[in-house]
């Protein structure tokens, strides 16, 4: 398993959180040790956050990706963290979500600007790699903010 880079000489910032009601945080627990390993920097809230906490986090944390994991529909609330997100000035960070998202509602998560979605069977590779990816692309847009 590779290393992912650095960013302006620090690791990527991710936070991994679950929004709403679905408390099964396996998955996000099994994420987060994946980019740990990979060398990111890991903020992990547990389940049952709102979307005013999350983008408190986020903002204290300086996070550079938003993981959010959704076995519900707790997906479904993500377009109001994107707007708070926006609110907040925070739009250049990376929202990604994974977890049981059905195909009829990927349009809704892609229109209010999520950066990707996790199926189920996402492999360990490709989500260091995508998230190391948004990471950058997230480090860039806020440099280019300031």
């Amino acid at each position: 398993m590779g290393q992912v880079g650095t960013l302006e000489g620090r690791p990527p910032k991710v936070l991994i959180t679950k929004v709403g009601f679905d408390g099964h945080d396996r998955g996000s627990r099994i994420v987060a040790a994946y980019l740990r390993d990979a060398g990111m920097e890991v903020v992990y809230t547990g389940p049952w956050q709102t979307i005013p906490n999350v983008v408190q986090i986020a903002l204290q944390e300086d996070v550079d990706v938003i993981g959010v994991s959704s076995l519900a529909t707790d997906h479904l609330i993500l377009p109001k963290l994107m707007k708070a997100l926006n609110e907040a000035g925070l739009s250049h960070i990376a929202v990604v979500v994974g977890g049981i998202i059905p195909d009829a509602e990927v349009g809704l998560l892609k229109s209010a600007g999520i950066a990707h979605i996790f199926h189920p069977g996402a492999m360990r590779e490709d989500i260091v790699a995508t998230i190391g990816a948004l990471a950058a692309r997230s480090g860039a847009l806020a440099q280019s903010q300031e």
